[in-house]
């Protein structure tokens, strides 16, 4: 049972380093260009992904799922609830943005011409597709 222990308070050590590291890499995040902020996001999204699949394992695990009392359950899903419709509002809002952008630059005649292709080549093409 003592490296059941010690894998969890290292879990939680290696999370307090990582929430340490990304407070110190976003100081003045306005001020960073272009590739900084697409670098912090994705980074950031990978450690997302990372700590939601180590999450969803936690809940498969029958020793965690045996013994998790109820009242800790609901506190996981009120917060864990609120996380997800943050994320879904900001998918929402970041991609009906960016579609509004991307329309007034086809308008202007303003998109990179290696990306500018016509619908035709498209259909052959895989497309971008939803997160869904």
């Amino acid at each position: 049972m003592d490296g059941f222990f010690d894998n969890l308070d290292s879990w939680v050590k290696r999370q307090n380093t990582v929430r340490e590291m990304f407070k110190r890499a976003e100081q003045n995040y306005e001020e960073l260009d272009r590739l900084a902020l697409i670098t912090l996001s994705r980074l950031a999204f990978q450690h997302m992904e990372k700590t939601i699949e180590a999450f969803d394992q936690w809940l498969k695990d029958p020793m965690i799922t045996s013994h998790m009392p109820r009242e800790m359950l609901v506190e996981l899903w009120s917060r864990l609830r609120v996380i997800l419709y943050e994320l879904i509002e900001l998918d929402i809002d970041h991609t009906s943005k960016f579609s509004e952008h991307l329309k007034k630059l086809a308008a202007e005649n303003a998109i990179n011409p290696l990306f500018a292709f016509e619908k035709e080549e498209k259909e052959g093409r895989r497309g971008v597709s939803p997160t869904i």
